[in-house]
């Protein structure tokens, strides 16, 4: 992998955001720590180097900064929000804190030439989110762009290929910002276009042999998009050299277990041991009605049938998971780093001290749409790479009270007749998410000329871009129509059916 932008991280909200940006101009892109010695740095040999934004002040007592020698590397670097107060504080310029706090959109305007503004308007709208400005350029910086209220929205210094913005290209609210950043990779850092998924697999498959060498892998399979992909691209490096546990809690989508045998032990020949364990979650789960209640036991059952499992799967050095980037940049965070730990993750830091098993994660540097790009790459089906995401704790969150295994196979039922409908309709792919709900709610109903006293069922379907927000979908009426007849007609305990048209926020997608 020869070219690569470095990010250096100061704790932006954003960060992300950014190397994703970089990976869809088809060029690797890494996060490292804000304080990462510029000698690392130097051996990775990046083509650039992008300074993020950050909460703290440049002034601050305790405020992030980086190497001073990352500056010399003789690279470009691009300072964006935070990252140009470092090369304002660390070159000679002033920082100073606005009379106004710029936040939200505005107005930029070009008075310079400049690499990065190649074939953009000389008025474009942006976005901010600063209190803290660059008052004075650096010793060989000119202001090539203002805003409202900062003369120095964007500087350079074209001998030294150093470029800094006030303003945040990454995110959506800054129109050109994608032009902007293209820019950057292209014209001042001169990157092709190599990042590709097929060079991806090559590299990933070396990696993970050099890693393994004779020892044995140990990868629970879930069913799910990153696991699958994740046994998928170990298989192909190492065969049978993998083992993957699949745990049957009772509380998976229909014909789930079916599907994982046909799919990777039958078709692709993969080492499976499939733990039937329904009984033993159900039997934990009754009487249990709260929420959180449920996926703790859920969790903590799971994580006790697992190392069973992996006793009898026999010795192996390795435990491999499915992480992703996101998951490690929020879940788990670095020393000293300043941005806050976003949430937990099941991925994450999840070992029981009792497992003593070096972690594989073949995965955890890149994001969900490219983990599916992978996934079609490595020959799995569609349905498996771009199927929807499925909580943790399975149906039983989607079951509002009780867990028995009755109430779980009206839910199941009721659940794959939405699917079915959904994908008949080409319409299960177009949103995020759609799904059945049992709600603990009985009405009455008629059926044949007989009074039935059965339970109601709620439709769930939502679009999103990352789950953070969702808005619920306007299907068609007769779409809808179908859903609630076949749960009626075809699902034995259910007579009723209604539309959750609610978004999160205030609402969750889930319900529990």
């Amino acid at each position: 992998m020869n070219e690569q932008i470095v990010i250096l991280d100061f704790g932006s909200q954003y960060t992300q955001v950014i190397a994703r940006r970089i990976r869809e101009c088809s060029v690797y892109s890494t996060i490292l720590p804000y304080d990462t010695p510029a000698r690392e740095i130097k051996k990775i040999a990046p083509t650039g180097i992008i300074l993020s934004g950050g909460p703290s002040s440049i002034y601050a007592k305790d405020s992030p900064k980086p190497d001073r020698k990352v500056l010399n590397l003789g690279v470009p670097i691009l300072g964006i929000c935070y990252g140009l107060q470092i090369l304002g504080h660390f070159l000679g310029g002033s920082i100073e804190r606005g009379l106004k706090r710029e936040y939200g959109k505005g107005t930029l305007r070009v008075k310079k030439s400049s690499p990065l503004f190649r074939g953009l308007p000389k008025s474009m709208q942006v976005w901010n989110s600063h209190s803290d400005k660059l008052t004075k350029a650096p010793r060989g910086f000119v202001s090539v762009a203002t805003t409202e209220n900062s003369d120095f929205a964007v500087v350079q210094n074209l001998d030294r290929e150093m470029f800094g913005l006030q303003f945040h290209p990454e995110v959506v609210h800054t129109p050109k910002g994608k032009q902007l950043i293209e820019n950057f990779v292209y014209r001042v850092c001169g990157c092709g276009k190599r990042w590709t998924m097929r060079n991806y697999v090559d590299q990933a498959v070396d990696e993970i042999r050099e890693t393994v060498g004779e020892e044995r892998v140990i990868l629970g399979l879930s069913g799910g998009v990153d696991s699958s992909v994740a046994a998928a691209l170990i298989h192909r490096a190492v065969g049978r050299q993998l083992t993957c546990i699949f745990v049957n809690n009772g509380l998976l989508r229909a014909r789930e277990v079916e599907a994982v045998k046909d799919l990777f032990g039958r078709n692709f020949e993969m080492r499976l041991q499939v733990e039937n364990a329904s009984a033993e979650f159900l039997r934990k789960l009754k009487g249990v009605r709260r929420p959180e209640r449920k996926r703790k036991i859920i969790g903590g059952t799971f994580i006790k049938v697992f190392q069973s499992a992996t006793k009898r799967a026999g010795k192996a050095k390795f435990l491999a998971q499915g992480t992703l980037y996101p998951d490690v940049i929020e879940s788990v965070p670095i020393a000293g780093n300043p941005a806050a730990l976003i949430k937990s993750h099941h991925n994450v830091g999840g070992l029981p001290k009792t497992m003593k098993f070096e972690l594989l994660e073949p995965l955890k540097c890149l994001f969900k749409d490219e983990v599916r790009l992978l996934g079609a790459e490595l020959g799995l089906p569609k349905e498996v790479v771009y199927r929807q995401p499925f909580p943790g704790p399975g149906l039983a969150v989607r079951i509002l009270g009780d867990v028995t295994k009755e109430r779980l196979r009206i839910l199941r039922e009721a659940d794959a007749i939405v699917v079915q409908e959904m994908k008949a309709n080409d319409w299960y792919y177009r949103v995020w998410q759609s799904f059945a709900v049992l709600l603990p709610v009985k009405s009455v109903g008629v059926m044949g000329d007989e009074r039935t006293y059965e339970y109601t069922v709620a439709v769930r379907v939502v679009d999103s871009k990352d789950g953070m927000t969702a808005d619920w979908v306007k299907l068609p009426y007769d779409l809808l129509e179908r859903m609630s007849n076949r749960i009626i007609n075809e699902v034995d305990g259910a007579n009723r059916v209604c539309l959750d048209i609610s978004s999160k926020p205030p609402a969750t997608i889930e319900w529990e």
